[in-house]
């Protein structure tokens, strides 16, 4: 899934830069960035996990707002100069504008598997979908 390789990515690049963040920084912001971007994979990866629909959309969402949490430390981590690299912000950018609607079309595109639906039932109309 493109969507939880983005996730990791992202994951990845906060995790290798806090080692170079002031300990002032670790211990506050450093700690709730890790926290919420490493949520979004494992957000995405428990809703994969359960069968039903509901419960996976719910968990998919779960990520999409880990993801803005980490967007908001990622503001604030660039605006207090902890990441100050413009290439290293635009890095980051990349990143973020690729993740956000891949992961709004993610979990629009969340539909119940074909084996859900009612048995003796042929073809379903659009409308006799679950979603």
């Amino acid at each position: 899934m493109d969507v939880y390789r983005l996730a990791e990515q992202l994951s990845d690049m906060i995790w290798h830069d806090y080692d170079a963040w002031p300990q002032k920084v670790q211990r506050t912001m450093g700690y709730q960035a890790i926290d919420a971007v490493d949520s979004i994979a494992a957000n995405i990866a428990e809703g994969y996990g359960r069968f039903h629909i509901s419960e996976r959309k719910l968990f998919y969402r779960y990520a999409r707002g880990s993801f803005e949490e980490t967007k908001a430390w990622l503001r604030k981590l660039i605006r207090r100069e902890v990441i100050a690299s413009p290439q290293r912000i635009a890095e980051y950018k990349v990143v973020i504008d690729e993740l956000g609607p891949k992961l709004n079309a993610f979990i629009r595109a969340t539909k119940a598997p074909v084996s859900s639906f009612p048995a003796g039932g042929g073809t379903q109309s659009s409308k006799d979908q679950v979603s």
